[in-house]
């Protein structure tokens, strides 16, 4: 069975993993009321999506 021969040191772990990171949310303008929504999702404010009304209030 194939095992290190050394421990893997705190830095070179770090540096690793330095590449793992979360990305921001792709936030873009909705056409009807100007509010920051998700991309392809229903606009949370005023329910449109494609220029038709999605969700009824």
């Amino acid at each position: 069975m194939a095992v290190p021969k050394r421990k893997t040191s705190k830095a070179r772990k770090r540096k690793r993993r330095t590449h793992w990171k979360i990305s921001a949310p792709n936030l873009i303008e909705c056409p009807q009321c100007h509010e920051l929504r998700l991309s392809h999702r229903v606009c949370p404010s005023c329910g449109y999506y494609k220029g038709r009304e999605a969700v009824g209030e």
